[in-house]
């Protein structure tokens, strides 16, 4: 079956994705990985235009205000946050139409192989096609993922451990940028994404919990005390009686463009690779942190508000060389 898509429906598909709390750079990434398919696919289908109009479905199963299909729902995967933000719809121009069938998008998956892409680049650019084909009810378009060999240790050189945290807390200390410090220490302590950090308010610290609605889920943090105790100590000082506690001088939230400058600004005075220096890193820590401590995956995954415990399989895996360490303690060598 062939279908066409127009930009009306893209719209409609950013709107499902607004209204499903999904986060800002998620829905800019599904986006962009949509409109770029779009503008590969215009190319594609040119040889093609001879073929009979009357082959085309015109999606007819899409409700444009309800943003629901008759012939299916949307399904996207779980995108976690890695990139500094930026407006919606952000991410170049695309095609404002184009006629989508399963021979183009096996074509584009071959496309992007061919490109050398990463082969988890690849599978992320596919799950962000086959959210929208579902949303649409398009599912005979969907196309599987590439195969991709379990990890067995992680890029160290890309790992945060915890004396570099500690070097990136003075370096904010040491600048002056107390807000910046607290901020670290919350989301490291807590576990928290960067895109939750909104849900930091003054009314929470007193309770020392919070209830985050994400994609349509609600998980509940619990804040440590001596956590509540310092940001409500720095809510005081800034004269925050309510709401956020992590804002800009004219009182609006930090946006997470902010948060990724900010901490890159850290690099240098800290003496870290600014390629460890990001938000999600200090999610990861914490993840790490948290199972040396439990040795407790099920209840990781329920605070880091993961479905799959193979999401939070991820975050533990070891680096080369504690792996290496792990082997050479075998005694397998005579």
């Amino acid at each position: 079956m062939r279908y066409m898509i127009t930009e009306e429906m893209m719209n409609s598909y950013q709107k499902h994705l607004v209204r499903g709390e999904y986060a800002q750079d998620t829905i800019k990434k599904y986006l962009r990985d949509v409109g770029a398919f779009m503008t590969w696919l215009d190319g594609f289908t040119a040889g093609r235009t001879e073929e009979a109009a009357s082959d085309v479905n015109t999606g007819l199963s899409i409700s444009l205000d309800s943003g629901v299909t008759a012939q299916g729902s949307c399904h996207a995967a779980d995108a976690e946050e890695a990139a500094p933000e930026s407006e919606v719809g952000e991410g170049g121009s695309w095609a404002r139409s184009a006629m989508v069938d399963k021979e183009g998008t096996t074509g584009w998956k071959a496309h992007l192989t061919e490109k050398g892409y990463a082969p988890a680049t690849v599978n992320a650019m596919l799950s962000s096609l086959n959210s929208f084909l579902g949303y649409l009810g398009w599912d005979d378009c969907k196309v599987k993922f590439l195969k991709i060999q379990r990890r067995t240790f992680r890029d160290q050189e890309k790992e945060l451990n915890r004396a570099e945290y500690g070097r990136l807390l003075e370096a904010a200390k040491e600048s002056g940028n107390t807000r910046l410090a607290l901020l670290l220490e919350t989301v490291c302590a807590t576990g928290i994404r960067v895109s939750e950090v909104r849900y930091v308010t003054v009314e929470i610290l007193r309770q020392r919990r919070a209830d985050i609605s994400l994609k349509g889920k609600v998980r509940t943090i619990l804040l440590p005390g001596k956590l509540c105790r310092k940001l409500m100590d720095y809510a005081r000082k800034k004269g925050i009686a309510s709401g956020e506690v992590f804002v800009t001088r004219s009182g609006r939230g930090m946006s997470r463009r902010q948060i990724w400058q900010e901490m890159k600004g850290l690099c240098k005075r800290a003496g870290v690779n600014p390629s460890k220096v990001f938000p999600h890193n200090l999610r990861h820590l914490f993840a790490r942190t948290f199972y040396k401590a439990s040795r407790d995956i099920v209840k990781l995954a329920d605070v880091l508000g993961h479905s799959s415990i193979e999401t939070t399989r991820i975050y533990l895996i070891s680096t080369g060389e504690t792996h290496a360490r792990q082997m050479e303690r075998l005694g397998l060598i005579s």
